[in-house]
């Protein structure tokens, strides 16, 4: 009990004491957000802070914070300290960084700010890459809620559901952000937030469960190595590309840079403590994580996390975990495909106000987004994971560009940087040695994903010093010129439509 409360204070440390230092960093001031400046009422709409906030954290979390927190706990109480530093230092930093940069580029994709900052090469391979991501994701959170549904309505199948919910997605990805998502999403990120108090809650007053203490060993019942295994396993309750694609969204939404810590940084923070319940959850309803691993192989996430409510929680349990494995999941994946329909119209040059236009792009999105569910769910998952934590990675790079070129001391990038490096190191040593990678030798995947990480953190090095001697802040281009840039450019899209 003494490690899970005092991570959960170290989270709360970390939002007040870091998360002040790396909005300092960033240098918030008064400027008009590109919600009041290229206002569309479809995704530019102005949004309360506590709404916007709220909205965040259920994009970012979906079954993330709860799937992978589960998975991650089989390593034992070590993913404890992973959760609470992952989030602090690399995860909270990367969605901060990631909206407001977004912001101040007119609510651009992660996608278009990469080619800013890493060339034309990187802003094509982002494009593919988080197109990618995101339809993985969007078939992930198809999947995991029609399993669920399609345990308790015996009478409908899987592929009912799949569809059923892939048809509400093509609803809500086509409709203005105010409607469903600004509406609804609030409502549901309060519950998914209740639903961890009230988990949390028994844990602590139960004295049928004990909750693990911090032990410095990997307890996986299979021996599959922490590094880097745990660090992919648990991606969006530490640090997750998804995120980075999310972000933007809000960046659209929000109409002050002062209220970016609450709405990003926080979110973050928030889907930490959730991951953090969580895995807690798992280690001591199942008994420790060899119980919790033999619970996954059997009834698999949705189904542990469905026996862990309803044991902790009785009736009122088993329905927050319909809405946790259900709604949540929902929500997250919408936006997903939201995301995407908005990076295929920037790169294809279709605007997006009207609803013809909309379509277009969306339908095609879907049929891919239901046609990737037919994929085995635990290759989905581990390809997935990957590609996540490596678009976090490539995120980071970009903040870390961003920060050299238009911070007025350059080397307080090391913020992102920093994490960055780690991740680099992560994701490439993962790729190298994993069952769906290359399948090298741990002799040659530790070496080499840690050069590379030395490499890219020398690079870095190298280009804060060439920055540093050269002077001035290059300004960034002004929000009245970005106005007449988006006004422009919507006359010419709609010049070529007729």
């Amino acid at each position: 009990m003494i490690t899970f409360i005092c991570s959960l204070v170290i989270l709360l440390l970390g939002y007040m004491i870091y998360g002040r230092f790396v909005e300092r960093v960033f240098a918030p001031d008064r400027r008009q957000t590109p919600s009041l400046v290229l206002r569309d009422n479809v995704d530019y709409i102005p949004m309360k802070t506590w709404k916007a906030s709220l909205i965040q954290l259920l994009n970012i979390a979906g079954t993330g914070p709860i799937f992978g927190a589960l998975m991650g706990a089989c390593f034992g109480p070590v993913v404890f300290l992973w959760i609470v530093f992952g989030s602090i230092l690399g995860g909270a930093v990367h969605d901060y960084m990631s909206g407001m940069i977004s912001e101040r580029h007119g609510g651009g994709s992660i996608a278009a700010i990469s080619g800013k900052y890493l060339g034309p090469v990187g802003l094509y391979a982002m494009r593919v890459f988080s197109v990618l991501l995101l339809m993985l994701v969007g078939a992930v959170f198809i999947s995991t809620p029609a399993m669920l549904l399609a345990k308790i309505t015996p009478g409908f199948s899987m592929n009912f559901w799949v569809w059923e919910i892939v048809i509400y997605y093509t609803i809500a990805t086509l409709l203005p952000i105010d409607k469903i998502i600004g509406w609804l999403y609030p409502i549901f990120g309060a519950v998914l937030a209740l639903m961890a108090v009230l988990v949390a809650g028994a844990l602590l007053i139960s004295p049928d469960f004990t909750l693990p203490e911090l032990v410095l060993e990997n307890m996986h019942p299979k021996g599959t190595p922490i590094w880097p295994f745990m660090f992919i396993t648990v991606a969006c309750g530490a640090i997750s590309g998804f995120h980075s694609t999310q972000s933007p969204i809000m960046a659209k939404c929000m109409v002050g840079e002062r209220s970016g810590r609450k709405i990003f940084y926080g979110a973050m923070i928030l889907e930490a403590v959730i991951a953090l319940i969580w895995a807690a959850a798992g280690m001591a309803f199942y008994g420790g994580p060899e119980g919790l691993s033999a619970g996954l192989a059997g009834s698999g996430p949705g189904g542990a996390v469905f026996f862990i409510s309803n044991g902790l929680l009785g009736k009122v349990g088993a329905v927050l975990a319909i809405v946790g494995v259900v709604i949540c999941p929902i929500t997250s994946g919408d936006t997903s495909f939201r995301v995407v329909r908005m990076i295929v119209a920037e790169w294809i040059g279709i605007e997006q106000k009207s609803w013809l236009s909309r379509i277009v792009v969306t339908v095609p999105i879907m049929l891919v987004g239901a046609g990737l569910t037919q994929i085995d769910f635990n290759a989905l998952w581990r390809y997935f994971s990957w590609s996540n934590q490596t678009l976090a990675m490539v995120a980071l790079w970009v903040a870390t560009g961003y920060l050299i070129k238009h911070e007025k001391y350059r080397f307080s990038s090391i913020v992102t940087a920093f994490p960055a490096t780690f991740m680099t190191a992560v994701t490439t040593t993962y790729i190298l040695m994993a069952p769906e990678g290359f399948r090298l030798p741990a002799e040659v995947s530790y070496p080499a994903g840690i050069g590379c990480a030395l490499v890219l953190f020398i690079i870095y090095i190298t280009k804060a010093v060439k920055y540093e001697s050269q002077g001035p802040v290059p300004p960034l281009v002004p929000m009245q010129q970005m106005r007449r840039q988006a006004a422009m450019q919507r006359a010419t899209q709609m010049a070529g439509l007729q």
